[in-house]
């Protein structure tokens, strides 16, 4: 296996490889695709997936996936923009996944979504197989917290009442 160096961890190999970059690159091109079938045509995504009885609602899941596509598509090639890929590519997954395989058993979606459902779990074994990302710099059992930083994102804490 092919390894590359990143300057936050030069002189050791890093498991970002070609692997994660593909994951999220495909499976960002992917959700684009999918994303964008309502948008550009509900007549025939109705006509796979079984009429609607909000359009808006099926432009509105399309416009997000797609958005997620982009995001995963122009995340930085480093760990970092690939964590973030990870992320959004699991959690949309995730979530497509568990609704498929929530309304499908109730009669709410057509059985055509567990064709979807099954596309998703393979977006989840990939992720799964590309394996772990390796822990950031100054991450890890022994490592020491920066004063003043806590769980709380910095952008949180400049809310009023953010502390």
């Amino acid at each position: 296996m092919e390894t590359t160096t990143t300057p936050a961890l030069r002189g050791r190999p890093s498991s970002t490889g070609p692997r994660h970059a593909t994951v999220a690159r495909a499976q960002g091109l992917f959700n684009i695709v999918g994303g964008a079938w309502p948008l550009l045509s509900l007549r025939t995504f109705e006509w796979v997936y079984g009429p609607k009885a909000d359009d808006w609602l099926q432009k509105t899941s399309g416009g997000l996936l797609a958005s997620a596509g982009w995001s995963m598509l122009r995340a930085a090639n480093d760990p970092e923009g690939l964590r973030h890929a990870r992320r959004v590519g699991i959690g949309t997954a995730l979530t497509f996944l568990a609704v498929d395989l929530v309304y499908v058993p109730r009669g709410r979606i057509r059985p055509t979504y567990l064709m979807d459902a099954a596309k998703e779990i393979a977006w989840l074994v990939a992720w799964w197989r590309a394996g772990p990302l390796p822990p950031r710099p100054g991450s890890g059992p022994g490592a020491r917290r920066r004063p003043g930083t806590g769980r709380r994102p910095a952008w949180l804490r400049t809310l009023p009442g953010g502390r």
